[in-house]
């Protein structure tokens, strides 16, 4: 349905005055945050309180099933922007396609924006704070894109009258940094902007977590990410409403991925796959509460629907909100190379249990990764690890210089993921359902992940990488452990582990 579409039937509304009042085309503002899991109060959590999502939720529908099917930031947002899987596009590498070697989109599969714009829309990716002028936000596509599918990176560039779709991107957990002393920098700013700083004694970590001060204090710093997110959050609608756009927009709500942690961000356990979704505006009935499964790559098609806009049948993504949809019984997530370190994991979630295929399982569970062993928390964890001091459960979900090739949970009696089922003959049906399950996803929706990254498109992206922190000056000993880590990856391949 396009622009010209509705100019139609208002033309043909105003002869039938006052029998109809035809509906101005709705908005649609996407709130894309880095990094957060759902520890909103709407969903549960109470060491904090976070009322503007909570009102939002209340206006509108709540997903508590929503899972990224990537997760970490370039391969989701690869795969949300277009509706499709990332391993369906070649975009399953995380900053992959930067170097000389570059990514392509299949044939036929168009951008979401690009449809919005197709419709008569304008297009915007900003950011909250609102973004220098002129610059976007945060893309971070892995495949190559015309700029141009953004009209600008603010809606108050649009026409008069001129329907908009519009992505704010904003740093989520990022804010809290990555060392104990940004985590208590940020909180103390936060202090100021909305009240006291969340303190210790209100955190209760998972229990794959020791409760090590270094840890405490970051989850604390990350619960007052949540809050000055949601003070955000207050602040766009609140503009909305000055504009008197709020009654004509559809607002969604969701973050990227889960919180960065040992076991979250990059991982396809629930810290790392579940996340916050939540919509509301013309077109979506309030106070729902929807448990059934989704996936991320959802909002594409959802978003297009509500807008009157026809979803692309190629579209991997399904319009949840529709009147015809058929919930979903599973849903699927893959990890892959995550800046230096090679990596290959799938897994399918139903209702009930989790299944994970661990394709490189003579590898360590955490492997070297400079990105996050650089963070407090991580460094943290390998000195209790060495000191002796995690648990037997810690150790082995945490530290274990190996994997299991299959894991299976019963996530109704086990929702932290502990205790892992794949040998137990009491669920041998379960696992082979959900094996078989799997294999048929990746062949049906053609996984590029079968097919290992080839090593000159690794160098080229290594290259990129390096390159990359040099010129911003990074440290010469940080710059050595990428480099080590790299070698490392080579040679782990070269012996076939």
């Amino acid at each position: 349905m396009t622009i010209r579409f509705f100019s139609v039937l208002f033309l043909f509304c105003a002869a039938l005055q006052p029998t109809c009042v035809a509906a101005a085309p709705p908005n649609v503002v996407w709130i894309i945050v880095d990094d957060m899991s759902a520890h909103f109060s709407c969903y549960g959590e109470t060491a904090i309180q976070t009322p503007n999502v909570d009102r939002l939720a209340a206006d509108g529908v709540r997903f508590t099933n929503a899972y990224v099917t990537a997760p970490v930031c370039s391969t989701c947002r690869s795969a949300f922007i277009t509706g499709m899987y990332q391993t369906s596009i070649g975009a399953h590498h995380h900053r992959s396609g930067r170097g000389a070697q570059k990514i392509n989109l299949p044939d036929g599969v168009v951008t979401i924006p690009r449809l919005f714009q197709n419709a008569g829309y304008h297009t915007s990716l900003g950011g909250w704070p609102k973004t220098k002028k002129g610059r976007f936000g945060k893309s971070d596509y892995n495949f190559e894109w015309d700029a141009s599918i953004y009209d600008s990176n603010d809606w108050i560039n649009r026409k008069p009258g001129q329907p908009f779709f519009a992505q704010i991107q904003t740093p989520g957990a990022k804010r809290r940094g990555g060392n104990t002393e940004s985590a208590e920098n940020f909180q103390a700013r936060c202090a100021e902007i909305i009240g006291a700083a969340t303190p210790i004694s209100k955190v209760t970590l998972p229990p794959y977590y020791p409760d090590d001060p270094v840890l405490l204090a970051d989850w604390a710093a990350y619960l007052d990410c949540c809050r000055y997110t949601d003070r955000l959050v207050g602040e766009v609608v609140q503009r909305l409403k000055d504009e008197g756009e709020l009654e004509n927009t559809i607002i969604l709500f969701m973050t990227d991925h889960g919180i960065s942690h040992a076991r979250g961000k990059q991982f396809l356990y629930d810290e790392g796959i579940h996340v916050p979704l939540v919509i509301a505006g013309p077109g979506v009935k309030a106070g729902q509460t929807r448990t059934d499964l989704v996936e991320h790559i959802d909002i594409g098609p959802l978003s297009l629907g509500l807008a009157g806009i026809e979803v692309p049948a190629y579209m991997q993504g399904r319009d949840v909100l529709a009147s015809n949809y058929e919930s979903r019984d599973a849903v699927f997530s893959a990890r892959d190379r995550c800046d230096e370190t090679v990596e290959h994991m799938r897994s399918v979630r139903t209702d009930r249990f989790k299944y994970i295929r661990n394709f490189l399982p003579q590898r360590p569970q955490l492997q070297p990764c400079a990105y996050k062993d650089k963070k407090s928390i991580l460094v943290a964890l390998r000195a209790a690890n060495e000191a002796g001091t995690l648990n037997d459960v810690q150790k082995k979900l945490l530290f274990s210089p190996v994997r299991a090739p299959e894991e299976l949970y019963d996530l109704q009696v086990d929702p932290h993921e502990l205790n892992n089922l794949a040998d137990d003959r009491k669920h041998a049906k379960t696992l082979a359902e959900l094996r078989q399950r799997l294999d048929r996803w990746m062949e049906e929706t053609n996984d590029h992940g079968r097919q290992a990254e080839t090593a000159s498109m690794y160098d080229s992206d290594m290259k990129v990488y390096v390159d990359g922190l040099r010129a911003r000056k990074q440290g010469p000993a940080h710059l050595q452990v990428i480099l080590n880590n790299i070698a490392l990856m080579k040679k782990w391949a070269a012996e076939g582990k």
